[in-house]
């Protein structure tokens, strides 16, 4: 391989790199199950009212 060619490569590859950063995720932010668990208790102790009108 010659010089041109290893440049070019470690060039690209760092690109590659950069944009795969910028990149945002649709999918959403993981939860713990023990975390979810306490945020189902919470709200299980503090219900929501429905105001009726």
């Amino acid at each position: 391989m010659n010089r041109t060619k290893k440049i070019t490569l470690k060039h690209m590859s760092k690109l590659k790199k950069a944009n795969a950063k910028l990149q945002n995720s649709n999918k959403p932010k993981y939860i713990s199950k023990a975390d979810r668990a306490k945020l189902e208790a919470l709200e299980a102790e503090s219900p929501v009212q429905i105001d009726s009108e």
